[in-house]
């Protein structure tokens, strides 16, 4: 199960002969800002090693975008995340710093949400993201999300702000009981 490409990414699973790319991607303080550290090449290549084991567990995780031409742009999917106790379906994106400001990170993240959608993978979306990641919450807004809660105690941050949506086909509006200020 992969995303459909869109008019400048397309999306496949991420492998072992990524590290290179991922190790760079993931130990960019720049990409990284918001986590805790940078990660390091070992922790690059566990990454990689959960995306695969989230596709043979779940169907999906975080899979490789490039651009048509297989230029290496980040990463971006669906993982199964913990909020506040529950289970959630979570998209997220990774850019490389050079390819950030130009609509890349919505446009997977869009292609993901539509996945989740058509397969009917869960009834909402979410994106967890430290309060602090403007850019990141414009990417989550830009698919159609809106404010939902604050996670206290997941990723190593204190608290993050959860952004999500409905996922079924009747709806493409935000979760019931959501602020849907701007």
């Amino acid at each position: 199960m992969l995303p459909a490409a869109t008019p400048r990414l397309r999306f496949r699973p991420m492998t072992s002969g990524d590290l290179d790319d991922m190790a760079r991607l993931l130990g960019d303080p720049r990409v990284m800002e918001f986590y805790p550290a940078p990660k390091t090449r070992d922790e690059a290549a566990r990454w990689i090693a959960w995306n695969e084991e989230n596709y043979a567990a779940d169907g999906f995780g975080l899979w490789i975008i490039e651009t048509r031409e297989g230029v290496f742009v980040g990463d971006c999917g669906l993982t199964w995340q913990d909020v506040n106790g529950e289970p959630k379906l979570e998209v997220g994106y990774h850019v490389r710093t050079e390819l950030q400001g130009r609509g890349l990170a919505t446009e997977a993240a869009a292609a993901c949400r539509d996945l989740a959608r058509e397969h009917g993978i869960a009834d909402e979306l979410v994106a967890i993201i430290h309060p602090d990641n403007t850019a990141s919450e414009r990417v989550a807004r830009k698919i159609g999300m809106t404010r939902l809660d604050d996670d206290r105690g997941g990723g190593g941050i204190a608290v993050r702000t959860v952004l999500g949506l409905r996922l079924d086909r009747a709806s493409t509006g935000p979760v019931a009981g959501s602020d849907s200020t701007p």
